[in-house]
């Protein structure tokens, strides 16, 4: 029985978001979804509640289906391939759930309504900010992951109107110009040709240093360190 009822559930929400996204209005009845679900009204009624019960349940639905497949990817050390692998995904999740993510991303005042909505945009900005931590974040974190956002979603609405698939060329090129806009080119670490030697700088040290008890260290630890400073300075 519990198995029957989750698969019915299912159908239902499965039947509301393909009628949304089938409808120009963007409005649907509750008549509608049972006659294509195959399903009397009571029954709808008992797993929703009422018909905003069901669309909140639908939006839900896609936002932890995409949560779950986005975190699966985990990540690959690089911050700038972790970005479009999470990309990928994105379109990838559209194009394969069209009626779905139409119910997501175009129907307005639905998105970002539930928990695993937002979570997925916190995990967007947290991306971005861990790009700022790195100083490779050329806007600041909440307009990248806008900018981001908007990007990806009107190229996945544009291949599913098109019939288009994840690795389009458009779809490429649109990535990599989102990238290139948003991400920096990686921090490298060269030493400076001022950088004194070694024994300058140990020399330095000691001649700044006042012998006796400094802070914390007593006198005999203080010799101690002027006696590692001179061997350095050798």
């Amino acid at each position: 029985m519990a198995t029957e009822n989750k698969q019915t559930r299912h159908r239902i929400m499965e039947v509301a978001a393909e009628l949304l996204a089938a409808s120009t209005s963007g409005q649907i009845s509750t008549r509608e979804v049972c006659d294509a679900a195959g399903v009397r009204p009571p029954t709808l009624y008992h797993h929703f509640g009422d018909k905003d019960g069901l669309l909140q349940a639908v939006v839900t639905d896609g936002f932890e289906r995409y949560l779950a497949r986005k975190r699966s990817l985990g990540t690959t050390g690089d911050l700038a391939q972790d970005f479009r692998r999470g990309w990928d995904m994105h379109v990838e999740f559209g194009v394969t759930n069209a009626a779905l993510y139409h119910v997501m991303y175009g129907q307005p005042g639905r998105g970002r309504t539930t928990p695993a909505a937002e979570a997925a945009h916190a995990d967007l900005v947290a991306m971005m900010r861990e790009l700022d931590d790195a100083g490779r974040l050329r806007l600041p974190a909440e307009v990248a992951a806008g900018v981001v956002e908007a990007a990806a979603v009107g190229v996945t609405f544009q291949l599913i109107r098109t019939g288009g698939v994840a690795d389009d060329p458009v779809c490429v090129l649109v990535r990599d110009t989102v990238a290139e806009a948003v991400i920096g080119p990686a921090r490298t670490y060269t030493a400076s040709p001022t950088t004194p030697p070694l024994q300058q700088a140990a020399a330095r040290l000691s001649a700044e240093l006042p012998h006796g008890p400094i802070g914390a260290l007593r006198a005999s630890e203080t010799a101690l360190l002027h006696e590692w400073l001179a061997e350095l300075a050798d």
